[in-house]
């Protein structure tokens, strides 16, 4: 009964309002290609949106009918088209004609800085600038402080390295790219979130469930797709200053200039570092670790009449030392943590435009090396990778737009070492292995009125895990103008790499009973979501409710129940499954004044101790809201952010308790100055000790992974961010 009345009042609502959608494309001489950033307007009714990347936009048609949609982008002709109530649930396709420059500037939108697309068939959430500015946003992993998918983690107290996971499950499961280009894989994926600033960031899309068969195999609880700031659309001049009173501080440099006409470089760098000693829970550990790190990354762009380009190389060093107060490199006294990372990666998108408007070739590669050293008290660990990446993909249409296909090849050439010790006997364990992973893939994608529909198919050949085939698909449907049904299902794979995987765990003086099998993890996806629009006392507002369901056929899991003092390392099969179910209400009370809620619950389990147990340190349920306030001159923002989780169980039968997390900013504008000032842990809640037998930390039973609250109290920072355009 209750579902039927929700139900109702969602086609209610959505029976007011119309929408309308389409692409805006922008032709001259030689090419036709997707416009983003054009203003559309609806002059009766006063609305105003701006196209994605894509070109893709969506606008809702007002009370009155018709009415009229004007199109203006700079260096392209204005144009005019009139729409009515018949024209919703219509794709249009509109094409501007270069020539005579609109002196309007087409201001940086797109979209909200929270929304799901309602033109994107799969289910892709997107982040950009406007939501990283209400928090510092320092790193990658704090880039999702302000959003409820995504959660974010602990992975030791010694190291204090941060984890994200997606839909239960942890970021080894997730596939991470930079701007489609595989990133934080391997080696990285231990400490790679804690090192690229986020203030590089232009957007972030983060897709639930399996994604494209076109972005590789690994997908298993979803995607998120880094966008980095390009070189022709960035600031002539970008700097970013941070300090907390932990000892935190960051500098961050980025700007775009013009070399010729077609050719834009982009230059980022960024050096960080932690110091001074703290240890405020008088345990006689630093509450966090020393470090230092250094950025680089030099990013070209080309656009020409037939191809376009983008080259670049990235490379950073990390250093990090931790442990108890006595314990520095300089004087190697107690238990101590160092790490040392070395990264260098260069790599190349190069598009090449067909005869036809829609009909292109895309080359992807990458070239990458990745060196990690360091020991947590008496276990060292080690590793070394090299990688090449190479993805070749065409696009074309079939007879019409609304039918598209993509064709391509793929092809991953990986050696990798990875080696941690065992405390007390000394004995090694790890892998040294290479990979070679040709590949071939095929998606179809279907645009109509009303259904839309993504399938697609993988094939690679693993010299390792042997042949693997990954079927997907994904359906759209508009059940009236304003709600959407999603459904998708697909297979992912990957081979896992347990030490990396589990370098936290090293934090304890537990012992590892690895299994030197190599066996491929194995999972099945299935998803569906439900996305309301709706306008209410004239204010837009969006209401989703999404559930995915992963289950294993087979996986890796390092069991913490079996034995005491052990870490088992097992494959299992058909044993372990994740549930994920998550409503969202955004809605804009007042002028300038966004309310975001959400609710979320995770049911992740696997076979520990030869029972199907609930996955340890991760919370059932999690409850969140954001509310975010911009005064009407622009030039003051106040945004607020709580988040409560439930209590976690912990390994032989522990169990956490219950936590909330404040935080707060107040950022003012100036013309080219924004200076922020915000508090993090505001209500002061740290976990009671983090370390377990922390005065022994040689003995069989200390242990610094069990982390499922903060550690260091309530946190104040200021900043600065200086923009020259």
């Amino acid at each position: 009964m209750k579902i039927n009345f929700l139900i109702g009042i969602l086609f209610l609502i959505s029976s007011y309002t119309a929408q309308i959608k389409g692409v805006v494309q922008g032709v001259d001489s030689v090419a036709t290609k997707p416009l983003k950033n054009v203003k559309i307007t609806l002059l009766r009714a006063g609305t105003t949106v701006y196209s994605n990347e894509d070109g893709s936009f969506e606008i809702l048609l007002g009370k009155q009918s018709p009415d009229t949609l004007l199109f203006t982008a700079k260096g392209y002709r204005s144009d005019r088209l009139v729409v009515t109530r018949q024209d919703r649930f219509a794709a249009l396709n509109v094409v501007l004609v270069s020539g005579q420059l609109v002196r309007e500037i087409v201001v940086s939108g797109g979209k909200d800085a929270h929304g799901i697309s309602k033109l994107k068939t799969l289910h892709i959430e997107e982040l950009t600038s406007a939501e990283f500015r209400k928090a510092a946003c320092c790193n990658l992993s704090e880039s999702f402080e302000t959003n409820a998918t995504v959660d974010v983690s602990m992975s030791d107290a010694i190291s204090g390295a941060k984890k994200i996971q997606l839909l239960g499950l942890d970021a080894a499961y997730t596939q991470l790219q930079f701007e489609n280009i595989p990133f934080l894989r391997g080696l990285e994926s231990a400490y790679g979130l804690g090192v690229i600033p986020g203030t590089w960031l232009e957007s972030i899309q983060i897709t639930k469930g399996t994604g494209s068969v076109v972005n590789g195999y690994e997908s298993m609880a979803g995607l998120v797709n880094f966008e980095f700031k390009k070189p022709k659309e960035m600031q002539r001049l970008g700097l970013n200053i941070y300090q907390n009173r932990f000892g935190r501080s960051e500098l961050n440099l980025q700007g775009g200039q013009a070399l010729t006409q077609r050719w834009h470089m982009g230059t980022f760098l960024s050096a960080a570092t932690i110091y001074g000693a703290q240890d405020h829970n008088q345990d006689g550990f630093r509450d966090q670790a020393l470090s230092s790190t250094v950025n680089w990354l030099q990013r070209f762009s080309y656009q020409g009449p037939k191809m376009e380009a983008q080259l670049g190389l990235l490379a950073y060093v990390d250093d990090k030392a931790g442990g108890q107060m006595s314990f520095s490199k300089q004087n190697p006294v107690g238990y101590g943590m160092a790490q040392q990372s070395q990264h260098f990666s260069v790599f190349s998108k190069t598009g090449f435009f067909g005869k036809k408007p829609a009909q292109s070739l895309g080359i992807i590669a990458q070239l990458k090396y990745q060196n990690l050293a360091g020991f947590y008290g008496q276990r060292v660990f080690s590793g070394q990778e090299k990688r090449v990446y190479l993805n070749a993909i065409y696009d074309d249409i079939l007879g019409s737009a609304d039918h598209k296909i993509k064709l391509g090849i793929s092809f991953l050439g990986l050696q990798i070492e990875q080696f941690a010790q065992q405390p007390f006997v000394g004995v090694q364990l790890g892998l040294q292995r290479t990979e070679l992973v040709p590949g071939v893939f095929a998606e179809y994608a279907y645009s109509g009125n009303r259904l839309s529909a993504v399938v697609g198919a993988r094939y690679d050949q693993h010299n390792l895990a042997g042949d693997q085939f990954s079927p997907r698909a994904h359906l759209k449907y508009a059940l009236t103008p304003q709600l959407d049904l999603r459904l998708t299902a697909g297979r992912a794979w990957r081979l896992p790499n347990f030490v990396i995987d589990n370098l936290s765990l090293l934090a304890s003086s537990f012992e590892w009973q690895a299994n030197q099998a190599l066996l491929p993890e194995i999972s099945n996806n299935v998803g569906a979501s439900l996305v309301q629009g709706f306008v209410f006392r004239k204010r837009k507002g969006s209401l989703s409710i999404d559930a995915y369901h992963t289950r294993f056929a087979q996986q890796l899991v390092a069991d913490r129940d079996s034995l005491f003092g052990v870490v088992v390392f097992k494959n299992i099969a058909n044993n372990s499954l994740a549930t994920v179910i998550q409503t969202e209400l955004a809605y804009e009370v007042l002028r300038g004044l966004d309310l975001r809620l959400a609710y979320k619950f995770q049911d992740v389990r696997a076979l520990y101790n030869g029972t199907l147990q609930t996955q340890v340190l991760l919370p059932k349920q999690r409850y969140f809201a954001n509310l975010a306030y911009q005064t009407r001159n622009k030039r003051w923002n106040y945004d607020l952010t709580y988040s409560r989780y439930s209590a976690v169980r912990l390994p032989q039968e522990g169990s956490g308790k219950p936590w909330a997390l404040l935080n707060l900013q107040v950022t003012r504008n100036f013309k080219k100055l924004e200076c922020y000032l915000g508090g993090e842990n505001l209500l002061n809640v740290r976990q009671q000790q983090p370390i377990i037998d922390a005065a022994n930390p040689f003995g069989s039973t200390f242990d610094a992974t069990q982390i499922w609250a903060p550690i260091m109290g309530w946190n104040a920072y200021f900043g600065l961010r200086f923009n020259v355009k």
